[in-house]
């Protein structure tokens, strides 16, 4: 998941060099932070959050397999 969310963010952004995926996981859920440079969050977010809901539909929807809910946090 976490080089999914990578590939999709660099693809969007002017500075992908900067684009910082880290992974946390528990018992329950698996958390993946996005973190862009500050130019760069506008691009990620989208106009009324549109580009960073189908990011985490995208997500989602890949995982659907595991057992686990998948949570996407940009930062």
């Amino acid at each position: 998941m976490k080089e999914l969310v990578e590939v999709i963010a660099s693809a969007l952004v002017d500075n992908p060099d900067e684009v910082v995926v880290t992974e946390t996981e528990n018992e329950k859920e698996i958390v993946l932070s996005l973190k862009v440079a500050p130019d760069d969050m506008g691009k990620v977010i989208g106009k009324q959050g549109k580009t960073a809901k189908a990011i985490r539909t995208v997500v989602r929807a890949s995982a659907s397999k595991s057992d686990k809910k998948i949570m996407v946090e940009i930062q």
